[in-house]
């Protein structure tokens, strides 16, 4: 059972950050950026929990500083017309260079904020709060109007058009709500799974949300087994830096670190070919 929770509770922040992405790119938009909504909602939501007191603020925080951040990633690609992927990297470089920024000015430390007490953290909000939340996006996608219009701004935004629906607002907001998921993500690590941020504490998590993505074929269901996989494989390799081999040895750390990101590029190389984006996934939305 402790393996188990383990599990749940790495995976929490990729279950966000997949949920964030599955609505950026269903609606046509490529969200390499999710790594740079998580960096923005640890450090938010971390610096927020420290100057209140509260994890719900920190939390609630992050989550509408990832919205503002990629609201400006969805002007250059969406009004800008940028390369989506270029944009999204540049994304990302902006945000690792800006954190550091703001900790130093903050608190003379480029390093992490202080260390959060654990009545201004959480212990499992942010867990079973994921699980709910997916249940709500899987309802979304397959019950609601409006999950059928994200869905048509990814497949066929001239027929969301001549139905009379802007395409350009579908996608702006897609764009907001996958800033939002994923800088919840990125909360939870800061204020639930560690005591702070710490620098570059996503370690590359928002990729392994859009490999899971890839992995889930753009569906829900199967992306959040995606996260749980990865999530099993992360845990596996925290357990696995504690064991002892016989004569005293220990499993080389560096070896054990890497297996979730290896894990990403195996499973990712069997199932890449088999998986169908949305027809308009990285197409500019041209009303003419």
């Amino acid at each position: 059972m402790e393996f188990i929770y383990s599990v749940l509770r790495v995976a929490t922040p990729l279950v966000f950050a997949s949920l964030g992405g599955l609505f950026s790119e269903r609606a046509g938009v490529v969200n390499i950026a999710l790594e740079a909504f998580m960096l923005v909602g640890a450090f938010v939501g971390a610096v927020v929990a420290l100057q209140t007191g509260s994890p719900e603020l920190g939390f609630l925080a992050g989550g509408l500083a990832g919205a503002g951040a990629a609201l400006v990633f969805a002007a250059a690609v969406i009004h800008g017309r940028a390369n989506q992927v270029v944009a999204g990297t540049a994304m990302n470089l902006l945000v690792m260079g800006l954190i550091p920024l703001g900790l130093k000015l903050l608190y003379e430390s480029a390093g992490g904020t202080p260390t959060l007490a654990m009545e201004n953290r959480f212990v499992f909000f942010p867990l079973w709060f994921a699980w709910i939340l997916a249940l709500i996006v899987w309802y979304f996608f397959r019950r609601t109007p409006l999950g059928l219009w994200v869905s048509f701004a990814g497949e066929n935004p001239a027929a969301l058009d001549a139905a009379g629906i802007s395409v350009v607002k579908v996608r702006y907001s897609a764009v907001a709500i996958s800033g939002m998921l994923a800088a919840l993500g990125g909360a939870t690590l800061s204020i639930c799974l560690s005591s702070g941020y710490s620098r570059n504490m996503v370690a590359g998590r928002g990729f392994m949300a859009l490999a899971a993505l890839i992995l889930g074929k753009w569906r829900p269901v199967p992306v959040l087994l995606a996260c749980l996989f990865f999530g099993l494989m992360e845990a596996l390799q925290i357990r696995l830096q504690a064991v002892d081999l016989d004569g005293g040895y220990s499993i080389p750390p560096q070896f054990v670190v890497v297996i979730p990101y290896i894990a990403t590029v195996l499973v990712l190389a069997g199932f890449l070919g088999r998986s169908r984006p949305p027809l308009q996934l990285g197409q500019p939305f041209d009303k003419k």
